[in-house]
């Protein structure tokens, strides 16, 4: 399933930067606490302060190479599917997972990939999520050990040694997109001072486990990028935690948005799959 890719990444093209309005949250006095109707297509009930802002968001199509995971957070590459229908949870399992797995042990050279969870957003099919609006990281720094925990048991103790991350893996379902494109923050573009810590309590108790993410407050030093026009073959990795202390990127902020140069485009579709990378001792120095 998929598109064919009209132009190869790193070629240059007419930018479309645009300005576009991002959920920012303020900060107060007690720690918000959403509640996360997982599978479900309502919008999370938040307990905070909305402050939308504003804010340029910079079209990286033909600098793709100048983003790296490790320096921004953030980065795109190509990685073509042999998934017939990303609808089909047993599909998404059985074929798409493992090819994820693939994707990110040659990628990362992580030496053990486990993928823990995926999500489907489509605003124009029922039962189906909705783009975010929310700028967030997934997991805090506390909660991303827990993860392991929660996910690998007995292995964890070992896995925890080591350096580890979480990585999310974003892709279209159909493309082009154009409405409600991902963006994502320069990770040297914020601090932890700009961190807002947010449990997420989910309304279906086997939805999932109460664990705790980011929200972000606004800093006019922000930036944003988006990568127009993805296709079916390209996939942006995010990085939602890495163990790692010695100066690269440890997540990245990242929220849709509304295209202004979308209007009347379709709803989008989108696949987005969560895993836990691995590295060991030689990749991580320890």
């Amino acid at each position: 399933m998929g598109a064919k890719r009209t132009m190869p990444l790193g070629v240059a093209r007419s930018p479309r930067t645009v300005m576009a309005t991002l959920h920012y949250l303020k900060l107060r006095a007690e720690k918000l606490a959403p509640a996360i109707p997982e599978r479900q297509p309502e919008s999370p009930v938040w307990r905070g302060i909305d402050d939308p802002r504003e804010m340029i968001i910079v079209d990286a199509r033909g600098r793709e190479s100048e983003f790296t995971l490790d320096r921004n957070g953030f980065q795109l590459i190509n990685a073509p599917t042999h998934i017939r229908d990303f609808y089909s949870p047993q599909e998404v399992k059985s074929v798409y997972y493992p090819e994820v797995e693939r994707l990110l042990r040659d990628s990362l050279g992580a030496s053990r990939v486990f993928v823990f969870d995926h999500g489907v957003r489509n605003a124009g099919r029922r039962g189906e999520g909705q783009p975010s609006r929310r700028i967030h990281n997934d997991q805090s720094l506390k909660a991303a050990p827990q993860r392991v925990l929660y996910h690998l048991g007995a292995e964890a103790p070992e896995l925890l040694q080591h350096r580890f991350g979480i990585v999310n893996v974003w892709r279209p379902i159909r493309g082009p997109v154009l409405n409600s494109p991902l963006a994502v923050c320069d990770a040297r573009s914020f601090s932890d001072d700009d961190l807002i810590a947010s449990d997420l309590v989910y309304l279906h108790p086997d939805a999932g486990w109460p664990t705790e993410g980011f929200d972000a407050r606004y800093d006019p030093s922000h930036r944003w990028y988006y990568f127009s026009e993805m296709e079916t073959d390209e996939a942006l990795l995010i990085r939602v935690y890495d163990s790692a202390t010695d100066g690269r990127a440890q997540l990245a902020l990242h929220t849709s948005f509304d295209n202004p140069l979308a209007h009347g485009a379709p709803p989008r579709e989108s696949i987005e799959v969560r895993a836990l990378v691995f590295f060991s001792r030689l990749a991580d120095g320890v």
